[in-house]
């Protein structure tokens, strides 16, 4: 494998880390929360994302980094409900 195309590979495992990781974090969200519902469509769209990279099909890596600061933000706003 080239330099570039074991670059390229190295990349893809660290995003599936990344979304898998997520994805465990938005499953976890209580249903009684306000972002329970964007976070259920969130997962979707990452679980479509995960098997499209692990299926080694191009995802433009722009859609994955929206992807994760979704997450982020939403994980972030259950955060917040959650301590007050």
């Amino acid at each position: 494998m080239d330099g570039t195309l074991a670059h390229y590979a190295e990349v893809h495992v660290s995003e599936i880390r990344t979304l898998h990781f997520l994805l465990s974090r938005l499953e976890r969200i209580s249903a009684d929360s306000s972002v329970a519902y964007r976070a259920s469509g969130v997962r979707g769209s990452m679980l479509r994302m995960v098997e499209k990279l692990e299926a080694g099909r191009p995802v433009s890596g722009q859609d994955v980094k929206r992807m994760v600061e979704k997450a982020y933000h939403l994980l972030e706003k259950a955060a917040r409900e959650k301590i007050k």
